[in-house]
């Protein structure tokens, strides 16, 4: 029987259960615990230092009132680095090359982000529809493009994560199934394609941690315009 290379992206199934919800409920367990203890060992202070980095940087532009999102974020981050970077394993499966997940992540926060900018600051929210200064006759027609934009943006959040973890993801399969049909005919190409997999293979790593933060990133600005 011949596989698709898409077949990789369908949802896991059991004994007709979906197993999408134990994809993403296990990567918790893989954080390690924070001890009681002064001193801590030399992942919990790798995990500690990357947190408080990232917290930092994040949280920088922001104003007071969008600290309270810190928690939500960092934890957002540290989510989908794990759901991208275990899905780089053999014989995963990677929840965040499904569109509909990222839009469950992306509308929600999108949408919380616009709540709170109406609600908070009407005026400013509703003015970043029309541009300062815009001629009269083109009001209209800029205030339909603005909107327009508005409502792009979950859209792109989710399009965005989904189309590079799946681009990478059939790359390295394709690559992969070169190196292996290529070994008995000519093992020098095959090496060279191995090589050329390996070095794909660490950029999608590079990609799965890029992506993640760039999701979060784009969130936090949203954020930022209506707080």
């Amino acid at each position: 029987m011949t596989l698709s290379f898409f077949d990789q992206f369908m949802s896991p199934v059991f004994m007709g259960i979906p197993l999408i919800a134990l994809a993403l409920t296990l990567p918790w367990i893989l954080f390690p615990t924070p001890s009681p203890r002064w001193l801590n060992n030399r992942l919990l202070t790798l995990q500690n230092w990357f947190i408080n980095r990232f917290t930092q940087q994040l949280l920088t532009p922001l104003s007071l009132g969008g600290h309270k999102w810190a928690v939500l974020l960092t934890s957002l981050m540290l989510f989908l680095i794990s759901l991208n970077m275990l899905g780089l394993l053999p014989y995963t499966f990677t929840p965040t090359t499904q569109l509909s997940l990222n839009m469950g992540l992306a509308v929600p926060l999108w949408m919380a982000t616009v709540i709170i900018g109406l609600r908070n600051q009407p005026t400013i929210a509703l003015g970043h529809l029309l541009p300062e200064g815009t001629p009269t006759p083109l009001i209209p027609v800029l205030i339909i493009i603005e909107t327009i934009s508005l409502f792009i943006r979950p859209l792109a959040l989710g399009v965005r994560l989904t189309a590079n973890l799946t681009a990478g993801h059939l790359l390295i399969q394709l690559i992969a199934t070169a190196a292996f049909v290529l070994m008995p005919l000519m093992p020098t190409v095959a090496i060279l394609t191995g090589a050329l997999l390996f070095l794909l293979t660490l950029l999608e790593v590079a990609v799965a941690m890029i992506q993640a933060y760039v999701f979060v990133l784009l969130l936090s600005l949203y954020l930022q315009e209506n707080v």
